[in-house]
């Protein structure tokens, strides 16, 4: 591992969602174009799901973005790059109007399905991420299309270039991917929602406490629609089109928090954890809730198990979103706070963290080893505050320490220099220990970055 968080070009992006099943994808879309200018984003499609099998609403994506044309201009005061408003329609396509695997095969084609092409054959060496916020039989459709019309070669190197990370299973397409092709780059919480599998989904994490989650721990109150009023609604023209919850807020939003450059996580490990989430690699053992028995290993669930605002420990694979919930809250906050001011100084921005270090250590078992943010900054001028904690889901270093002790204690925790032993007196497996550094500042709403230091014990 040379590099541990390396500074990306921008992601390629392409987004299928089921919009006006429920409100929550327009929720989503709403808060991913405040982040658009992180990603080149090649695709907005209208698809179907379980939820909405015979329709597809592409307007109401037109209707969004439109709203972001709005605020464009504002959003460009606080940082460069966010895409054309004209560039985000002529990418609005939709799929076919019916379910699943009906929409795969032969002159199944759709609009959706030949955007999604001519993306996976552009000649461009980054990956292509596939959000599926609903059904994505449009992929399956893409998929089979190419198969039919490239050799075995080609498609393995077509296929290398997907990333896909989907909310559940949501038509029957799913589960046909990935059997169909084994090395497809997948994430998911496997399994239909007739079957109960949303109440078993890392994404319900983002705020499904009293709906599909049914967990506790976190802070509902950052979620629920009085919260939204006030934060995000009563904010111009995009907070306008943000829908208040009926079920859950935004259950589609961990697709691309996952993606957000914010120092957290890298796309490429979805087991070190993200605002998104954390998923493990490994061949789901079958459950009543899904559609087929799987019949191979990706991406899914995986348990953190953390402090919660209640003063309790909880132990989830929800618990991978909820522990970010306030951070990544607070950011939305202050996106949709850049969509109506004019001036630079008039909105929080997020602190700069750097590391008087390299991201990656050696040491060996009872080394003392030192962590510095030296040249940490903030744009705005504002106070900062510093925490270093341990996150041993992450790693590949294990002890025998009780579950809910902590193996590994950071000295000066809470300052810009800290420090910690790597432990010598417990039954240890030798590998990688995972330490983050949050740094917020001190601003309205206080904003939260991350750097990310390995340390390999050898």
């Amino acid at each position: 591992m040379s590099n541990l968080i390396k500074e990306p070009s921008k992601l390629r992006v392409f987004v299928l969602t089921d919009i006006e099943n429920e409100p929550d994808d327009a929720m989503s879309l709403v808060r991913f174009l405040t982040y658009s200018n992180q990603w080149d984003i090649e695709g907005l499609v209208a698809t179907t799901s379980i939820h909405l099998k015979d329709k597809t609403a592409p307007w109401r994506i037109r209707e969004i973005v439109q709203a972001y044309g709005k605020v464009r201009d504002h959003l460009l005061i606080h940082e460069p790059g966010f895409p054309k408003t004209e560039d985000l329609l002529s990418i609005i396509k939709e799929g076919l109007p019916v379910y699943g695997m009906e929409g795969v095969g032969q002159g199944k084609d759709s609009p959706g399905s030949r955007l999604l092409i001519k993306a996976i054959t552009k000649d461009d060496p980054r990956p292509l991420w596939v959000l599926a916020w609903g059904g994505p039989n449009v992929l399956a459709q893409a998929l089979w299309q190419l198969r039919s019309s490239h050799s075995l070669e080609s498609l393995q190197k077509l296929i290398a270039k997907l990333r896909v990370y989907t909310i559940s299973d949501q038509d029957d397409s799913a589960p046909w991917m990935r059997k169909t092709f084994p090395d497809l780059h997948y994430i998911a919480s496997p399994g239909f929602h007739a079957g109960g599998a949303y109440h078993y989904s890392t994404w319900t994490g983002i705020s499904g406490d009293h709906f599909h989650g049914r967990f506790t721990g976190a802070d509902f109150s950052l979620v629920d629609n009085p919260w939204l009023e006030k934060h995000i609604q009563s904010k111009g023209p995009l907070g306008a089109v943000y829908p208040s919850s009926k079920f859950l807020m935004e259950g589609d939003t961990p697709t691309f928090l996952y993606l957000i450059n914010n120092g957290l996580g890298d796309p490429e490990h979805p087991e070190w954890g993200s605002w998104g989430g954390r998923y493990e690699y490994y061949q789901p053992p079958s459950q009543k809730h899904f559609l087929e028995a799987e019949t191979r290993p990706f991406y899914s669930n995986a348990c953190d198990e953390v402090l919660g605002s209640d003063g309790h420990w909880h132990t989830s694979n929800k618990a991978t979103i909820w522990r970010w919930r306030e951070a990544y809250q607070n950011d939305f906050c202050a996106r949709m706070d850049w969509t109506v001011t004019t001036r630079y100084e008039d909105a929080n921005h997020p602190p700069v963290p750097k590391l008087g270090h390299a991201n990656v250590l050696h040491a060996k078992l009872g080394d003392r080893i030192e962590l510095s943010a030296e040249g940490s900054y903030d744009p705005d001028g504002d106070a900062l505050h510093y925490e270093w904690f341990y996150y041993p889901e992450a790693g590949s270093f294990s002890t025998s320490a009780a579950t809910t002790g902590n193996p590994i204690e950071i000295h000066r925790h809470t300052e810009k220099e800290a420090w910690f032993t790597v432990p010598t007196d417990r039954v240890f497996r030798l590998g990688t220990i995972h330490i983050i550094l949050a740094l917020t500042d001190d601003g309205t709403p206080a904003l939260t970055r991350y750097q990310r230091v390995s340390v390999e014990v050898e």
